[in-house]
């Protein structure tokens, strides 16, 4: 459990002695919230909730992540780069400097008067909206009370935690007028792979019964196993035992995609690679060597995996769920 609050004055922040502006200066002004062994809470001064998705290779008109930072600690998480917009450099930074927003319900309903019907919110595009600060601080549960004044639109939230079984009834008071979807992701059901790729994660086992929670409650939930990690845990078995388990717990939707490596990402990942996957180091370092994205029949030839797991499990894909940008053309697949 966190210990007790703490206070800390600005200058404690580890943020290097630059002229820092806009959301840079206020991190560097926030006061320590919480230390837990591993993790700092720290609170974050917020001129808006929802960002205006402009991006045509997502389906998304509006995101919204109730927190900075995660501390699950994916080895491949894409997100770690939004640090680097708090002057936070250190890729590691992302997992164990967490910032809560500062709530305000009315000036928040106030920014959900520019949301259309017909538009799409994804919750939980760069942080888990059901990380274990959610515990403390509720902003997520604060989000989706406060939606309730919404008519007509889509809202996606996609979390790898079991917590997000505590938020049925929410779920389903918005999708009286809304539709609403919930994506828990599930990368595999080898226990120790999940361990080893995301370390302070749920369990897979803890994810599905959530999904399994939510399914029973009448909530529309789905699971994907993204990122697919080439040589890792690219094989049919693998991923058809993520549907299968899908299809047990109720869920009603399955999909996954191929993953993609930021800068940030990869100065995290290759040296996992080279401790736990060795042999495999030198081909992804290839591969990833000219950009983020990979290209060629690899993806082709997932995405058609992918498909036919599902029509053999008797699942369903889901337009709105997220995909990664399309790579640059001239980007080739080294797998």
């Amino acid at each position: 459990m966190p210990q007790a609050a703490v206070s800390k004055t600005p200058d404690s922040h580890p943020h290097d002695r630059v002229r820092l502006v806009g959301i840079a200066r206020m991190a560097a002004e926030s006061n320590v919230l919480v230390e837990k062994r591993r993790v700092e809470y720290r609170n974050l001064e917020t001129r808006k909730w929802l960002n205006r998705c402009q991006s045509q290779r997502v389906p998304f008109d509006w995101t919204l992540n109730p927190y900075r930072g995660c501390e699950f600690g994916c080895k491949y998480c894409y997100a770690r780069y939004t640090h680097d917009f708090l002057e936070r450099h250190d890729p590691a930074a992302f997992e164990t400097e967490i910032y809560a927003k500062e709530w305000n319900a009315a000036e928040f309903r106030d920014e959900l008067k520019s949301i259309k019907p017909g538009q799409i919110i994804a919750v939980g595009t760069a942080t888990d909206p059901y990380q274990p600060a959610e515990r403390r601080f509720l902003s997520t549960q604060n989000v989706l009370e406060a939606m309730n004044t919404l008519r007509g639109v889509s809202i996606c939230l996609t979390t790898k935690s079991s917590l997000v079984s505590r938020d049925a009834a929410l779920f389903l008071a918005l999708a009286e007028h809304n539709q609403v979807h919930v994506t828990v992701t599930v990368t595999t059901m080898n226990r120790h792979l999940a361990r080893l790729t995301e370390p302070y994660a749920p369990s897979p086992e803890l994810r599905l019964k959530a999904v399994a929670q939510l399914a029973e409650a009448g909530v529309s939930v789905g699971v994907m196993a993204s990122p697919i990690l080439p040589l890792i845990s690219d094989s049919e078995d693998n991923l058809r035992a993520v549907a299968e388990a899908t299809k047990n717990a109720g869920a009603k939707h399955f999909g996954a995609y191929v993953l993609f490596l930021q800068p940030a990402a990869q100065r995290v990942f290759f040296p996992f690679l080279s401790k736990h996957f060795p042999k495999h180091l030198a081909r992804y370092q290839r591969s990833f060597r000219d950009g983020a994205y990979l290209n060629g029949s690899y993806p082709d030839k997932m995405r058609d995996l992918v498909r036919d797991i599902r029509r053999q499990t008797g699942l369903l894909a889901r337009e709105m769920d997220a995909a990664p940008p399309s790579p640059p053309a001239e980007q080739m697949l080294l797998f």
